[in-house]
């Protein structure tokens, strides 16, 4: 539970049009459709940051869990 509290709390203290105009300023807005929009790059980057005792995998379920 307390892990799917974290994820929401990341989501709401980035918005995504925050997230989205920082990697617009840094000059990386997405240039081809990728699996990966840079979006979700840098949430999954800031969710290894708040979960670094797991796994990949294990962030990437919670951060999609988070966003669903």
């Amino acid at each position: 539970m307390s892990d799917r509290i974290a994820v929401g709390l990341l989501t709401r203290s980035f918005p995504p049009e925050l997230v989205d105009r920082a990697v617009a300023e840094c000059g990386r807005e997405g240039q081809r459709n990728r699996l990966l929009p840079p979006r979700v790059v840098v949430y999954f980057v800031l969710a290894m940051c708040l979960f670094s005792g797991q796994g990949y995998e294990e962030v990437a379920r919670l951060l999609t869990h988070g966003l669903a």
